[in-house]
Order: C-alpha cells, then sequence, then structure tokens
C-alpha cells in the first residue's frame, strides 16, 4: 500500500506522519507542490526517511498534485492501491491505516469520513454542510464531501486521474463522475482533527467553496430552469387548447429540448464526447418514460380536484429524482470502458516534463 502526500508549504508534522507511515510498513510518495526553497529541508528530510518525493516547479494546486502523484504510482508501481492523506498532521496514522485497510481488495472508491462533531471551525462545518446537501440533490449519498484521506484500489487510479477540474474542486468532481457512472463509493469513520482551528490548510473559503460548488449548481440550475420552462409552457398551452394531454406532451417536448441542448453542453460535459444520436435516443427514451409516468401523476392529480399548476408540481417532484439520475448514469455518461494504463503514462511524462 502507498501513501500519497500532496504537499504545499508543510511543517514539521509532515515529518511526523513519513515516520508513523514508515514505521508502519507503508512507502510513502509525497508531491511539493511548488513551496520554494524555504521549505526545501522539510522534503529533504521526508526523502531522507524514505519517502519518494517528487516535485513541481510551481505551485498548480492540490488537484494536479495527486494527479502527478497518481499518476507516477500507476507508472512505477502498477497494480498497488493508494491512499492519498494531507500533509498537515489532520490524518491520523491509524485513521489512514484503517482506509488502507477498507481498500485492499475493494472495488470502491473509500473515503475517511468525518463526523464533525467537538469543536469544528465554523467555515469546515458549514462548507461541509452545503455541499453534502447540494451533493444529494445530485444523487449522491456522502456525509464527508471534502476529505482528503481516500483510499484508491490500483483499478481506479486512471479513473481518478482521467476526472477534469483543478484545486480543492477536483476532488468534488471525483466524487460526482463516480456517481455518474456508478462506481461505488464507501466511508470509513475517522476521527475529526482540526489543528489550531485548521490555520494550516490552503483552503481560500470564497474562491475554493464556489469552485466545489459550482458543478452542483450547474446540475440543480439547468434542471430548475428547464422545470420552470416546462411548468410555463403547460400553462400556456392547456390555456389556449384546454387539452390536458396535449399541453403536457407540447411543453414536455420544447421544455427537454432545452434541457438535453443545456445538460450536454453545459452540464454533462464530460460524458458529451459520445455520439449525439445515441445520446439523444436515449434522451428521447427516458422523456417518453418521465412523461408518461409525469402525465398519469398529474392525470390522478386533476382528477382529485387538484389544480392543475399544483398537479404538475407534485407530479414533477416524484420524478425528478429518477429522470436526474438516469441522464447522469446513462444518458450522458462517460465513454465506454475505462481508460488504459498508457493514458496515466502520458500525463506521467508530460509532468515530467513540466
Amino acid at each position: 500500500m502507498i501513501v500519497l502526500i500532496p504537499a504545499y508549504e508543510p511543517d514539521e508534522r509532515m515529518r511526523e506522519l513519513v515516520d508513523a507511515l514508515d514505521t508502519n510498513g507503508f512507502q510513502t510518495v509525497v508531491v511539493d507542490d511548488g513551496s520554494g526553497a524555504a521549505y526545501s529541508p522539510h522534503f529533504a528530510e521526508a526523502a531522507r526517511r524514505g519517502a519518494t518525493v517528487l516535485r513541481q516547479p510551481r505551485n498548480e494546486g492540490k488537484a494536479r498534485a495527486l494527479r502527478h502523484g497518481l499518476a507516477y504510482i500507476a507508472e512505477r508501481w502498477p497494480g498497488e492501491d493508494v491512499v492519498t492523506a494531507d500533509s498537515d498532521g489532520q490524518h491520523r496514522p491509524s485513521d489512514i491505516a484503517a482506509v488502507a485497510a477498507a481498500t485492499v481488495g475493494s472495488d470502491a472508491l473509500v473515503l475517511g469520513g468525518r463526523s464533525f462533531t467537538g469543536e469544528v471551525p465554523v467555515r469546515s462545518r458549514l462548507g461541509n454542510a452545503v455541499s453534502r446537501w447540494l451533493f444529494r440533490l445530485s444523487g449522491g449519498a456522502v456525509h464527508d464531501t471534502q476529505t482528503g484521506l481516500r483510499g484508491i484500489p490500483a483499478a481506479l487510479i486512471t479513473d481518478v486521474v482521467a476526472v477534469s477540474g483543478e484545486r480543492f474542486a477536483w476532488e468534488m468532481n471525483v466524487l460526482l463522475d463516480f456517481t455518474r457512472r456508478g462506481i461505488p463509493i464507501r466511508e470509513v469513520p475517522i476521527e475529526t482533527v482540526y489543528l489550531d482551528h485548521n490555520a494550516s490548510s490552503h483552503f481560500r473559503p470564497l474562491r475554493d467553496s464556489l469552485d466545489v460548488l459550482r458543478p452542483l449548481l450547474r446540475y440543480v440550475l439547468v434542471s430548475f430552469g428547464s422545470f420552470l420552462l416546462d411548468v410555463a409552457l403547460l400553462q400556456l398551452l392547456y390555456a389556449v387548447t384546454g387539452d390536458l394531454l396535449l399541453s403536457a406532451v407540447g411543453a414536455r417536448v420544447l421544455s427537454a429540448a432545452v434541457n438535453f441542448t443545456l445538460n450536454r453542453s453545459f452540464v454533462f460535459r464530460d460524458g458529451s464526447s459520445g455520439g449525439v444520436r445515441r445520446q439523444l435516443g436515449r434522451y428521447a427514451a427516458l422523456a417518453l418514460a418521465l412523461l408518461a409516468g409525469g402525465y398519469a401523476s398529474m392525470a390522478l392529480f386533476v382528477a382529485w380536484g387538484v389544480p392543475v399548476l399544483w398537479a404538475k408540481l407534485l407530479a414533477d417532484a416524484a420524478v425528478y429524482t429518477c429522470g436526474f439520475l438516469a441522464q447522469r448514469g446513462y444518458v450522458f455518461r462517460r465513454g465506454e470502458g475505462r481508460r488504459t494504463l498508457g493514458s496515466v503514462e502520458k500525463r506521467v511524462d508530460t509532468a515530467k516534463r513540466a
């Protein structure tokens, strides 16, 4: 098992962590994310204590440091599982060992999930609560979406490296991508540790929070906009024709066309490389199924005396989650099959040239 530690301007706690991991029999890889000459002694000490140290010439963010390290590990130690951990001492060696044990023989991404009990900085508690709620809206069910302690089975390293995104937002993108593609995610409880009120964190509250939440906000925004358009069209067509079925079909066809275009180009763009005809066919089949279910529910509500607007709201609320999950996991899923190791090795070569 290999432990990968991205580090930017570390202190003596990184040395203590490397020592503890070496004692427990882990091979450690540390990525210096452009910390500068002043921090070279910390990395030299880590190397002296047995860690493999990789260097990036300038600070490029946590995402690139992790992708660099994972690509290197996949080339140097093919078939080895990896645990990623932070350098600031907030991940205890015992928790790293627990995540490592859960990763061995697993086909799931393993997260070290904190419970956020005790003294937790307000920005950390609030940030995790908001991202957890929005992640659930996207179909996920992870308690700690921002944990940096993650176990990655060897078979999933190429999938992780291939996920797009920068800095802290990339870790959320991995969860979104895996959830959308049906790759299992498992959580292992770990201790909640914040040293000096998380003063060592390089997380920028406003900018990085927006980066983390942006993918989720895109999902919610497009879905809600399409829903409002569908409601408005239904009301308009029903006022003109007085025919509930014709109005429901017409509104859904027009709003679905807008929804498909935005989902393909804006929301699920990582999965937009597939053939548009295939995706359109899948989307049409899904739309028909949802239309049938939604119309049946709406007609039932109207027959019970519920006004058309409220019947529409109730019916769409029932099918919203099913529709979103189907789009994410079926219509706009990423390329068929996993990427080859060659794509990872290419990333290693690129990182080395940099």
